[in-house]
């Protein structure tokens, strides 16, 4: 393969030098060959070039006389009887044919290597991987009653912020967060678990479509920001937890026009404010560029 990219830069090199050559005996003498000895300035430029474009021949020849004999062609049966016809729409059927084969033997050889990789790693989701002994089975973090959720929610208000709590679908909630007089949230909820976050601006309204995504893209960028500290917070072990650390996470953004870049120091950067926050520094704000 490195033979063949060799060839191919060779090729390349060539092809430049002969376009140099016809580019230079189209222009004739230029101007700044000078009117005394033009022709013989163009002429020894003319020499130059053809010289370099024989080197360049040379080279390639070598390297075209190193590279191995490609193997056989592939056989496809009676297929092959396919580029005997006369019909200029059949011929190409045995060249893409064998380039469908090509491609089969490669998703083959793909699809072995990663099984290989996915049997050598465990993905069974255990907190024990002794299965002879007996614990205790854990609680479901998705059928809690309505008091603790609330509970945890209301204990991990904080500041600037407003909670409101529905339940349109029987026990998940939906909870939407107002943060100051910057943004607006809305958290749907299974059991205690976190399932999709919607973030839009101050002056926007969700209408009862909790999917749509703000017209701002400032607040669209947010929202791809909480969808990330979603994932890193998520605790089937420890849900209260993950909501405690994710509703303090959502609260560092009360400062989202007003505090500047912790790198760069600039408050704008692209026209953007710093729409990221670190999971585990939430006094720090940073661009994207910049974290």
């Amino acid at each position: 393969m490195d033979q063949l990219h060799t060839a191919l830069g060779s090729l390349k090199l060539l092809r430049t030098s002969v376009g140099q050559i016809f580019e230079t005996l189209g222009g004739g003498i230029r101007i700044e060959h000078g009117e005394e000895h033009g022709e013989n300035k163009f002429l020894h430029e003319l020499q130059e070039l053809l010289t370099l474009t024989n080197t360049h021949l040379r080279d390639l020849e070598s390297t075209i006389n190193s590279l191995s004999t490609p193997p056989a062609p592939l056989t496809l049966g009676n297929t092959s009887f396919l580029t005997q016809e006369l019909s200029q729409d059949r011929q190409a059927l045995y060249s893409q044919l064998v380039n469908s084969y090509k491609w089969i033997d490669k998703v083959h050889e793909y699809g072995s290597i990663a099984s290989t990789v996915l049997h050598s790693n465990s993905l069974k989701r255990s907190f024990n991987n002794n299965s002879n002994k007996r614990r205790r089975p854990l609680v479901s973090c998705h059928n809690i009653p309505p008091t603790h959720f609330e509970n945890v929610l209301t204990s991990n208000c904080l500041s600037d912020m407003t909670i409101n709590i529905t339940r349109p679908h029987a026990r998940n909630a939906i909870v939407y967060i107002t943060l100051g007089r910057v943004l607006k949230a809305a958290l749907i909820f299974k059991g205690i678990m976190i399932e999709w976050v919607t973030v839009k601006g101050y002056d926007e309204t969700f209408d009862d479509d909790l999917w749509a995504e703000s017209r701002h893209q400032v607040f669209r960028k947010v929202q791809d920001h909480t969808h990330s500290a979603m994932l890193h917070f998520y605790s089937p072990t420890l849900p209260d937890l993950a909501v405690k650390f994710f509703m303090a996470w959502l609260h560092s953004y009360i400062k989202l026009f007003s505090e500047p870049c912790k790198k760069c120091g600039k408050h704008l950067l692209n026209s953007y404010p710093p729409t990221w926050r670190d999971f585990r520094i939430l006094d720090s704000a940073f661009h994207e560029e910049c974290k």
